[in-house]
């Protein structure tokens, strides 16, 4: 069976927060465009990776600054952390960024960020596919000639046009290989979890899950990563599962605890962890009275264009079934 060299480990974010600052006292701007503390695997320190082929880091940017444009071949993610006031440029369209919104700089794309605030950092989970795309020997760099982009299109474009409702532009022929909606704010993505929650009583192993998908297809907002949002009722407990693929969390809200390989790790607001591959995992809710949230990203796209993709859950005593299909009601599209 797989045996993968990544170790289940946690970061809690109480003890990154300080050296994240740290690093903006350290390094400044004009340094390094940018700040990120990276998250690396026990189990797997020659390379980059948090777990399997995917990298997560923690960035920083301090209120005034402004980091230059460039792109590369490996696809990213920004989940929001803390902070008000920093904006992403992708590609001409300015988005602001607020506490747990998801943006997307998929491969291929120009990207800058800045920080217009005046009360703080902004901190935001980045995560990329850079190991898998070291791997296949695929990777480039390149520098915007102009240093950062002026924007082309009206700020939060990609949302106002994708956005929030089932209608989609008539006009327009999306034919790249990623979402075309760029953001996903928290407000909206949380109620749509507390509506499902509402009609639905989700899957046994993920309580209620929904993916963040590509409007016009569907589909991964990524072709080599996926990322989902599930909400733990209070007091909910997961069955356990395994499968090939893995999943970095974050905790986006409430507090509980995970067990996997056998081992409990507690979380709470901010901390990430990772589930490697073919890891037995549950999820539990500690509270009785709150929702408890995980926001995750993933390489599953890349494992089911593979054809390599399966799916076990764990039974009593001790032995392991298929995952039917029925089993996994209650899974939903953000």
């Amino acid at each position: 069976e797989p045996t993968p060299r990544s170790v289940p480990v946690i970061w809690k974010y109480r003890e990154m927060r300080p050296l994240v600052l740290r690093a903006a006292e350290l390094v400044s701007p004009e340094e390094a465009a940018r700040r990120v503390v990276a998250l690396i695997n026990p189990g797997n320190r020659d390379t980059s990776a948090c777990v399997g082929n995917l990298y997560t880091g923690i960035q920083i940017m301090l209120p005034g600054e402004a980091a230059t444009a460039h792109r590369h071949a490996s696809s990213a993610l920004r989940f929001i952390m803390e902070g008000e006031g920093a904006y992403t440029v992708v590609d001409g369209e300015k988005m602001t960024l607020h506490a747990r919104d998801l943006v997307l700089t998929p491969n291929g794309t120009w990207h800058d960020h800045g920080n217009e605030g005046t009360s703080g950092p902004t901190i935001w989970q980045d995560g990329l596919d850079i190991p898998l795309v070291n791997v296949l020997e695929a990777n480039y760099f390149e520098l915007y000639a102009d240093g950062r982009q002026t924007p082309s299109r009206p700020v939060d474009a990609s949302y106002a046009e994708y956005g929030g409702t089932a209608l989609l532009p008539a006009t327009e022929r999306w034919t790249k290989p990623y979402s075309p909606l760029l953001k996903y704010p928290w407000e909206p993505t949380y109620e749509a979890l507390q509506r499902l929650a509402q009609r639905s009583a989700g899957s046994p192993y993920d309580g209620i899950l929904m993916e963040y998908v590509n409007p016009r297809t569907g589909g991964p907002i990524m072709a080599t990563m996926g990322a989902s949002i599930q909400l733990l009722r209070p007091g909910e407990h997961t069955r356990a599962h395994r499968h090939i693929g893995n999943i970095v969390y974050q905790c986006a809200k409430g507090r509980g605890y995970s067990i996997i390989g056998g081992q409990r790790f507690d979380w709470e607001e901010k901390d990430i962890f990772v589930v490697p591959t073919w890891y037995w995992h549950e999820h539990a809710n500690l509270s009785d009275t709150e929702d408890a949230v995980l926001f995750s990203f993933n390489d599953l796209p890349t494992m089911k264009a593979l054809a390599l993709y399966r799916e076990e859950a764990y039974v009593d005593n001790g032995g392991y079934q298929p995952v039917e299909a029925r089993e996994l009601a209650g899974v939903g599209a953000v």
